[in-house]
């Protein structure tokens, strides 16, 4: 059975949360996502940021004189046409024991923590996301620590274990189970307040980033962005209908995850699993991303559009045990020269037709029954797909890797039915139970150098 027809590991943790809340709470805007933490609650306000009247906030930190303005610790700021951090005299040396091979090893590191930002809108969820570069050998965490609406501090919550390959000198990518402290948790990729019902909310946090080596090399990663989406999306089971703006259509490759089915299932189950990286690799290859020949040497010559495989691999999270961790896919992305990734969440279709108007494709996560999407021809509890743009009524037009072949991968979804579904926070399931929804989660994948044009559509979309 296709991944797409079955609950999401997202989901059956969500379901944990509201068989809780059956027993006397709330199901959190979104308990079906996941995150990781690190930060404290203490230190000089970020004044970088305006309040906004948005229910998203997504603050990023790329700039020379942002990675200037943190606490290094080991870390040197690098100028250049891509500023970032990387290690200058190592903090000192730590060992990890990677919970997925068992080698315990040395590592020199060093770590830049963010300026104290206050979200203009307490938040309910965080979910971070970065771009960096990290040679065999190296590898970065990104933890977050924040405050509480009544004064206390979060603990330091690990966001994910991250390192571009996998080879032997590479620990194996990983998010961090079983982090919690009553009050809030981690579920995969996303920070959640447990309870939302208690009007308890994230009131500021900054992130912690700690580059790491093998001992006695120069070797180094460099991370050039690092941020997070804050957000407080109500709860809804539908939205209000927004009227068409913009049509037209994005020449975006067009890849089915279900002609992968039955390969390397060590990734996920194979193919049938592969709706984030498919559509990962879609829209980096619009953006002229490509792999060599060599890249793919690993890939059974038999199997067609061997980069999808790829894609799989290098975005599985040995921990969710899936290749759907959103932060994951984006940091693949920004390994593409010239490319870079980030999670948000946007507030209507109008926002996506702002961003296809300048060139822009994003990639959505919904969950939905089958006769909630017609032509779909199935029902998934979350499942991501690729927005090229919009028919002159208004329509959605989707790359969607839930196809049994590339030709029938370009779909055309009717616009209220899609809109809904993408960004309602909640939803019956077959049987009738309250389950989550993603709220408007989305994937953004842009030039490092955005054209005049498309920095305007992503700063509309509160993305810079």
């Amino acid at each position: 059975m296709s991944r797409v027809e079955q609950p999401s590991r997202r989901t059956l943790l969500a379901a944990a949360v509201a068989a809780a809340a059956a027993a006397g709470g709330a199901i959190p805007a979104a308990a079906a996502q996941a995150a990781p933490a690190a930060g404290s609650g203490t230190g000089a306000a970020d004044p970088g940021r305006a309040a906004s009247p948005r229910a998203v906030d997504y603050r990023a930190w790329t700039t020379f004189e942002d990675w200037r303005g943190g606490t290094a610790k080991g870390v040197r700021a690098v100028a250049g046409a891509r500023p970032g951090v990387v290690i200058g005299a190592p903090a000192g040396t730590t060992d990890y024991t990677d919970p997925h091979t068992g080698t315990t090893a040395a590592w020199e590191y060093a770590t830049w923590t963010s300026p104290v930002h206050r979200l203009p809108v307490p938040a309910t969820e965080v979910i971070a996301s970065w771009n960096a570069h990290t040679p065999a050998g190296t590898w970065i965490q990104v933890e977050l620590e924040g405050t509480y609406t009544d004064g206390t501090a979060t603990p330091r919550y690990v966001l994910g274990r991250w390192t571009a390959g996998d080879g032997e000198q590479d620990i194996r990518r990983t998010s961090v189970d079983g982090q919690s402290d009553g009050k809030s948790s981690i579920w995969t990729d996303t920070f959640s307040i447990d309870d939302a019902s208690t009007g308890l909310r994230l009131v500021s946090y900054r992130l912690r980033l700690t580059l790491h080596r093998r001992p006695g090399t120069r070797t180094t990663p460099t991370v050039w962005r690092l941020g997070a989406m804050g957000s407080d999306v109500p709860d809804r089971f539908t939205v209000p209908a927004s009227t068409p703006r913009h049509a037209g259509e994005l020449r975006v490759p067009r890849y089915s995850q279900e002609i992968h089915k039955g390969q390397y299932p060590e990734y996920d189950n194979g193919g049938e699993a592969w709706c984030s990286p498919t559509s990962s690799q879609m829209i980096v290859e619009y953006w002229g991303g490509r792999l060599t020949e060599e890249q793919l040497a690993w890939v059974d010559p038999s199997y067609a559009d061997p980069q999808v495989c790829h894609a799989a691999r290098y975005t599985y999270d040995n921990q969710y045990e899936g290749c759907g961790n959103w932060p994951f896919n984006a940091a693949y992305a920004a390994t593409f020269k010239g490319l870079q990734g980030v999670v948000t969440r946007l507030g209507s279709l109008a926002d996506l037709e702002t961003l296809i108007a300048a060139g822009i494709p994003a990639i959505t996560s919904q969950s939905f029954l089958a006769e909630e999407l017609t032509g779909a021809g199935y029902g998934t509890s979350g499942h991501l797909m690729t927005v090229i743009g919009f028919t002159a009524d208004g329509d959605v037009i989707a790359n969607d890797p839930a196809s049994h072949d590339n030709d029938a991968v370009r779909r055309v979804y009717r616009r209220r039915e899609w809109e809904n579904i993408w960004l309602r926070t909640k939803r019956y399931n077959a049987s009738g139970k309250v389950v989550s929804g993603t709220g408007g989660v989305c994937y953004l994948y842009f030039p490092a150098h955005p054209s005049p044009r498309q920095r305007k559509a992503l700063a509309a979309v509160g993305v810079r």
